[in-house]
This record gives C-alpha cells, sequence and structure tokens, in this order.
C-alpha cells in the first residue's frame, strides 16, 4: 500500500521526508533510550550481592541473596502491568508520547533508589522503599519495549525490518555494558571497601543525566507513519484490550507469541546473561570483579550479534533462526555448565568428582534451604548441615534415613555428624549452627573443596568461550524477535497485543528465573538442577514455534490483521 507520494506507506526514506526524521535518526533516538532504560534496569541486578547486604540485614547470607534476587525479580513480575496500561496507552494516543512518560518514570525511579537509606539507618522501611521502586521500574520497562521496536518496525522498509529492529534488540546488551563499565569504574576508582559501602548509589545517581539527554534525543522525534495512516483512516472506535484478549482472531497470536517466543526468550536469555552470572559468584565462588569483566566481555562481543541474526531473518525467516537459538541452548546447556565448573574452579570439580557429598537425614526433619521471608528457623540436624553446605555452594545428594536419626554429612569416606538444636534456646541455636558449620567446613577443606576459585587456575578463554555458546543462543532468539512480534499484530492493538506476551516472557518467566533456579538447587542440593527450570521452558517453547508460529517476514504493517 503506498501513500500520495508513491512511498510505501510505514517507510521512511533515509533521509526523512514530509518533515520526517530519516532512518538514521529513527532508529538511533529509539535504541538510545532504551539502551538507558535497560542500563537502569541492569544496575540493580548487576549489585545484588551488595544491596542484599544493605537493605536485608540480619535474615543470614543466603536469605538475603534470595531476598534481593526476589526484589530484583518483582520489577520483572510488574511488566505485564505496564505493557496492558502503556500498550492501551500507546494503540490510543501515540507510540512517542508513551516512550516518553516510560522513560521518565524509569529514570525518576532509578535515581530515587541511589538516594535510598539502607536498613541500618531506618530499618524495615529501607526494603519496602527499595521494592516500591523496584515497582515503578518495572511498571515502566513495561510500556518501553514495545512502543521502541513498532517505532522501528513501522518506519522500517520490509526488506531491512528485522535488521533495523535488530538495533532495538541490541539495546539490552549496551544497557548491560553501560551498567557493568561504570561499576567496573567506579569501584577501581573507590576501591572495593568504600565502593560496597557508599560508591554503589553512585551508578545509580548517574542516571538523571542518562534521563536528560533520553529526553532530549526524544523530543526529537515524530509519530510514526503507520498510525497516522491509522488514526486518518480509522472509522471505528478502538478497543485495544477487547480486541487482544477478547477475540480469538487475535489472541491465538497473543498465546502464539507468549508461549513459542517469549518462554524462550525469557528462559535463554536471562539463563546466558543472568544465572550465568548468579552460578560463577555465588556457587563457583568466582571473584566479583572477574564475574564482571567476563560478562562485560561477552556482553560486548554480543552487541552486533543481535543485528546479524535479525540480518539473518530478513533472508531466510524468522522462525528458523529463533528456532535454532533454541535448539542451541538446549543442546549445550547442562555440558556447558559442567565445562564452566571445570573451567572456572577446577579445584570444585575435583573434589566433587574424589569426595562426592551426601546429606543422609530423616527426610521428615529436613527443610527446603529456601526461604523468602526470613523467618525459617532451619534448627534441625538436617537443616544445620543443608545448611552448610547452600551457603558454601557444595553440591550434595540426599540419603534417607531411618526416623529419629540424627544427621550425617558424607564427604568421600569421612562423616561429620550434626547437632540437634530444635527446642534450643537462640545463644544454644547459635553455638550448635556455629560448631556444625566449622566442622563441616573443616572436612570439605581436608576433601579439596576450596572456600573460593583460585584467581590463577581461571581458564578465561575457556569460560569465554563456554560462555559465549549461551550467549549465540540467546541472540540468535531475541535477535529476530522484534519483527516477529511487530508483524503478528494489526496497528490499531500491535502496541497492546504485543507487549503483554513480551513482558510476561521476560517478566516473569526471564525476571523470576535466577531466585527460581536458586530456590531449585536449594531444593534439591544439586547445583545444576536450577538448570531445568530453563530448558522446561525453552523445550514447550520450541515445539509450539515448530507446530504453532507462522512465518512473518515480508508481511505488510498495515494489512495484518485488518
Amino acid at each position: 500500500m503506498t501513500d500520495h507520494s508513491g512511498t510505501p506507506s510505514g517507510e521512511v526514506t533515509p533521509g526523512g521526508g514530509k518533515g520526517e526524521p530519516g532512518l538514521t535518526t529513527v532508529v538511533g533516538a529509539s535504541a538510545a533510550g532504551t539502551a538507558f532504560e535497560w542500563y537502569d534496569f541492569f544496575i540493580f541486578g548487576s549489585l545484588t550481592t551488595i544491596i542484599a547486604r544493605h537493605f536485608y540485614a540480619d535474615v543470614g547470607e543466603a536469605t538475603s541473596y534470595i531476598l534481593a534476587l526476589l526484589t530484583f525479580g518483582v520489577g520483572f513480575v510488574v511488566r505485564p502491568l505496564g505493557a496492558l496500561v502503556f500498550g492501551w496507552f500507546g494503540d490510543k494516543t501515540g507510540r512517542k508520547t508513551t516512550f516518553l512518560v516510560t522513560i521518565t518514570l524509569m529514570g525518576v525511579a532509578t535515581v530515587a533508589i541511589g538516594l535510598l537509606p539502607d536498613y541500618d539507618q531506618i530499618g524495615i522501611a529501607a526494603p519496602i522503599l527499595l521494592l516500591f521502586m523496584r515497582v515503578l521500574q518495572g511498571f515502566a520497562l513495561g510500556g518501553e519495549y514495545g512502543g521502541a521496536a513498532i517505532y522501528v518496525a513501522e518506519h522500517a522498509p520490509v526488506k531491512r525490518r528485522g535488521f533495523l529492529t535488530g538495533w532495538i534488540q541490541t539495546t539490552a546488551a549496551i544497557g548491560l555494558i553501560m551498567a557493568l563499565s561504570i561499576i567496573l569504574i567506579t569501584r577501581a576508582i573507590l576501591g572495593t571497601e568504600a565502593f560496597d559501602e557508599w560508591g554503589w548509589r553512585i551508578p545509580f545517581l548517574l542516571s538523571f543525566f542518562l534521563l536528560v539527554i533520553s529526553l532530549w534525543i526524544r523530543l526529537k522525534l515524530h509519530e510514526s507513519p503507520a498510525f497516522k495512516r491509522m488514526v486518518a483512516e480509522s472509522t471505528e472506535r478502538q478497543a485495544p484490550f477487547r480486541e487482544s484478549f477478547g477475540t480469538w482472531k487475535i489472541g491465538k497470536f497473543v498465546l502464539i507469541a507468549l508461549v513459542g517466543i517469549m518462554f524462550a526468550q525469557g528462559a535463554v536469555w536471562y539463563a546466558g546473561y543472568f544465572y550465568t552470572r548468579f552460578f560463577m559468584e555465588r556457587v563457583l565462588k568466582v571473584e566479583v570483579a572477574t564475574v564482571d569483566q567476563l560478562i562485560l566481555a561477552v556482553t560486548l562481543a554480543s552487541a552486533i550479534l543481535y543485528v546479524f541474526f535479525g540480518w539473518l531473518s530478513d533472508r531466510v525467516g524468522r522462525k528458523p533462526v529463533m528456532i535454532g537459538g533454541m535448539v542451541l541452548f538446549l543442546l549445550a546447556v547442562f555440558p556447558g555448565f559442567h565445562a564452566l565448573t571445570n573451567a572456572a574452579n577446577p579445584a570444585l570439580a575435583r573434589a566433587q568428582a574424589s569426595a562426592p557429598v551426601t546429606v543422609v537425614a530423616d527426610p521428615a526433619t529436613c527443610a527446603v534451604q529456601f526461604d523468602p521471608v526470613g523467618k525459617t528457623a532451619f534448627a534441625s540436624s538436617c537443616d544445620l548441615a543443608k545448611s552448610v553446605l547452600s551457603n558454601a555452594g557444595v553440591s550434595y545428594d540426599n540419603v534417607a534415613a531411618a526416623a529419629g536419626t540424627l544427621a550425617v554429612v558424607r564427604i568421600g569416606a569421612v562423616e561429620v555428624a550434626s547437632l540437634e538444636g530444635t527446642g534450643l534456646d537462640a545463644p544454644a541455636l547459635k553455638a550448635a549452627r556455629a560448631d556444625v558449620d566449622r566442622r563441616i567446613r573443616a572436612a570439605l577443606t581436608q576433601a579439596g573443596y576450596p572456600a573460593s576459585a583460585d584467581p590463577a587456575a581461571v581458564n578465561l578463554p575457556a569460560v569465554f568461550a563456554i560462555l559465549m555458546v549461551f550467549i549465540v543462543a540467546a541472540t540468535a532468539v531475541y535477535g529476530p524477535q522484534a519483527a516477529a512480534l511487530v508483524e503478528l499484530f494489526p496497528t490499531r492493538v500491535r502496541y497492546t497485543a504485543m507487549s503483554l506476551p513480551y513482558n510476561v516472557g521476560t517478566g516473569w518467566v526471564g525476571g523470576l528465573l535466577p531466585a527460581a533456579s536458586f530456590a531449585l538447587v536449594a531444593w534439591s542440593g544439586n547445583i545444576y538442577f536450577g538448570l531445568w527450570y530453563a530448558v522446561g521452558f525453552t523445550g514447550v517453547a520450541a515445539i509450539v514455534a515448530l507446530l504453532f508460529l507462522p512465518e512473518t517476514r515480508g508481511r505488510d504493517l498495515n494489512t495484518i490483521g485488518d
């Protein structure tokens, strides 16, 4: 379909035209603003360990970390709500105004986190305020991605839509690069002690300047041609919610987008970028600075891959590229994480092979080593033993013992008896816990289990190569995704219809992946068991995409679904 000038409707010539910005301005402005929002969002994930100490004091190391992960996840949980609100707003009033609002809300919330007093200053009010700021961040980001992806897609030529929207996909990597770079630079200037004490606030506060820049860039944009055409030609009242979710004609594609695309994107992307980070830092005990540098390196290497896979999808189709990424992840995930252990902490890998750990206990006395509210006492002999192993990041098997039996930890051929803490007063329980901790850790050390990864023994090239396998899978799934989602839905409901599945997939499946996977590890005792979370969602997505996802490459955005 063409407009009166003969230019395909919904496309912008490279130099602009009719007072419109050119493609370079459209893509650059949209990508820059979205990158700044991802920066705001990722600072928190990159500083989870420090935030746990400042806002969740007095609940124990493992529990504080879990609570910080859940707070990180809350920002994702509310994203579908932001998608619904801003999706409706964007379909009714336009793309440009909507993402001006979302970026302002995100920037204000991020700066506020940098100003919050911590637990030692205002007690329980500190984590409550932190949680509220994360809710605001997630709410804003719920409306951001859909607006930016749609805005670029509705300007892009049909044959370059995957390539150009690939630049929006790469903003997640750019935002993460910015976050990690600023954290590394700030830590290097201040020193680790000062950074952990107060310098962690600086990356949050710098968001004020990014907000000003983002608003200045986006104020230069005009509304998208496809949206203006729809407004000019529409004779019916828009009902984005009813049409997107209340009719099977479009509702079925919302479901396909959610299960066939977004389940995999949430699982593969967040496993590649965030669970690998958690695994190296928390389980393999690699130095935080080394982990930051590795994640920064793979993120830098990944930035162009989003654009490449978007470009590739313009030639071979969206569907084969995304399914290829899913299959690669499924094939690589378990051998890849085992290889990661061997490369990053070879002493731990040797100890696991030569002196496997087993907890022999009455199952009725064993609680799951996962306490999101910080109220479980973990006082039984089984719990005291498992708490030590969980905090040490040691993988163990479980063997059932007779009822009432005192728990025993077998480390190779050595047995360490636990103590029964049930019924003890607080000082006695604390002493018992300390005694069990001391004896089990001594036995672990004797068996060769390292307290942390030896920096000199970390095989950095091998770790980088392993991480890149996961990143290639993630970028193959994510690169063509914006074009595929935009092409599934008609203009009048596009913002609403694509934003909800996107944010459910990334928000609920992806955002909760670190906490859910850690909970599975805590439940099983096996450090690799948490990977089943990502495998399950990715496997379902691959099957649904293969059977039900239509190929959308080349579709006319002005006519589909009308």
